[in-house]
């Protein structure tokens, strides 16, 4: 199977999680929630992190546990659909989760919260409230289309010369309202052209090198 083997050889990514095997609800729903707030993913089963395929024992099992946190674990519930792949006679197990057009979705910790994910980079990211207003808004909105405009590209220019900024400095930079500014920046997010990155004080926003 040529093409689970070249997936595996790219690395985890943003519609890309390695598991070695299913220990944890709370993680997996996790992932599962982030693919589905995101542009959708594949969670391969049997596979470490490094990239060594390890194979599933009961892929039942694993099944079972991933339905599970789908069901239980993930509101509004997800439906990922599965495939048995041999490779170097060992057994992964692929679990598909498409880009859910009921947007978003929130996943249960352990602490007994709901929380949303999206997924950047190989992370399962906390939503920040910006991003959070975004799925709800644009979740019809498939495939942000980016053309830069004046807008744009005076944020990439002063995130040329400045290490971040935030929201507020964004809506002022731009004389517009904190919503416009927060399309802005989200839209710049989803494309993987700024990182948004939260501390307890402050969200802020810097170009991706």
């Amino acid at each position: 199977m040529a093409g689970i083997k070249n997936l595996i050889l790219q690395g985890e990514g943003v519609s890309l999680d390695f598991k070695k095997t299913i220990t944890n609800n709370e993680k997996i729903a996790k992932s599962l929630v982030a693919f589905a707030n995101n542009k959708g993913g594949k969670l391969l089963i049997g596979v470490a992190d490094d990239g060594s395929i390890k194979g599933v024992k009961s892929e039942e099992e694993e099944k079972y546990m991933i339905l599970k946190s789908a069901h239980q674990f993930c509101k509004p519930a997800l439906e990922p659909s599965f495939e048995e792949v041999y490779v170097d006679n060992k057994l992964v197990l692929v679990a598909n989760i498409p880009e859910s057009d009921t947007k978003p979705h929130y996943a249960l910790d352990d602490q007994k919260k709901w929380w949303a994910y999206i997924r950047i980079d190989d992370k399962s990211v906390l939503a920040s409230r910006i991003i959070l207003d975004v799925l709800k808004q644009d979740q019809k909105n498939n495939g942000v289309m980016i053309s830069y405009s004046d807008n744009e590209k005076k944020l990439l220019e002063f995130l040329s010369e400045n290490d971040k900024i935030t929201l507020k400095e964004l809506s002022k930079l731009l004389r517009c309202s904190y919503r416009k500014a927060q399309k802005i920046l989200v839209n710049l997010i989803l494309t993987n052209v700024i990182k948004s990155h939260t501390t307890e004080k402050e969200e802020f926003f810097t170009a991706v090198k």
